[in-house]
């Protein structure tokens, strides 16, 4: 059942309850890119600019920029302007302490998923 909150702001924006789903795929679709994952991982040390991410993450520009997009569409990172450069952070209020619990339950009950991987693939 969805939460009573999220049904009450959605009906004050104007949208109907199946909206809700489209925007909870949107966001779990966001955690789906090993890219924007690592980009998430990256701004839990601390705010960067593109620049920073890309030497961190060799990755190109393109990507670097087209991830944070979703990732700052989605409330995932927050930017701000200093002098000539735009920082990225992550998200301090929902989604820092949102990785924490997700971290928590890989942890908890995913991991044992590498390991039948690794089973797997030594079976063949």
């Amino acid at each position: 059942m969805i939460d009573r909150n999220i049904l009450q702001h959605i009906h004050k924006e104007g949208f109907g309850e199946e909206k809700v789903y489209d925007a909870y795929k949107i966001f779990f679709g966001t955690l789906v890119s090993e890219h924007r994952l690592r980009i998430i991982n990256l701004l839990r040390k601390g705010k960067k600019n593109v620049s920073e991410i890309i030497e961190e993450l060799k990755m190109d520009q393109t990507a670097v920029s087209h991830n944070l997009a979703r990732l700052k569409q989605c409330g995932f990172v927050i930017s701000e302007i200093e002098g000539k450069y735009r920082f990225y952070k992550l998200n301090e209020e929902t989604i820092k302490p949102l990785m924490h619990l997700i971290d928590k339950h890989m942890a908890q009950y995913c991991i044992h998923i590498l390991h039948q991987g690794e089973k797997e693939n030594a079976q063949r």
